[in-house]
C-alpha cells in the first residue's frame, strides 16, 4: 500500500512539475501589437516580429496593445494572418 501511495504522489509531483514549466513567449509586430504565443515558433525575419520571454513586460511609456488569438500565426496591419 506505501508503495501504491508514493507512486501516486510521484505521478502527481511530476504532472505538476510539467504543467508549471509551459510557458509561451510573447510576440510584439512593428505596430505594437502583441500577443501569447502558445509554443516556441520560429518567424522569418522578414515579417520584423520581436518575440520576448513570457516574462517580458512593456515599460509605461511603451506603445503596446494586446491583441489575443488563436492559432499561429501573427498580426499585420490590424489583421490576423494563419502561418
Amino acid at each position: 500500500m506505501k508503495l501504491v501511495t508514493t507512486a501516486a504522489l510521484l505521478g502527481a509531483s511530476m504532472l505538476a512539475f510539467t504543467a508549471t514549466t509551459a510557458s509561451a513567449d510573447i510576440v510584439c509586430n512593428s505596430d505594437g501589437d502583441c500577443w501569447h504565443a502558445r509554443e516556441h515558433y520560429r518567424y522569418e525575419p522578414g515579417l520584423h516580429l520581436r518575440v520576448h520571454p513570457d516574462s517580458w513586460k512593456w515599460h509605461h511609456a511603451d506603445h503596446y496593445r494586446w491583441r489575443e488569438h488563436a492559432g499561429r500565426g501573427y498580426w499585420r496591419g490590424g489583421v490576423w494572418v494563419d502561418l
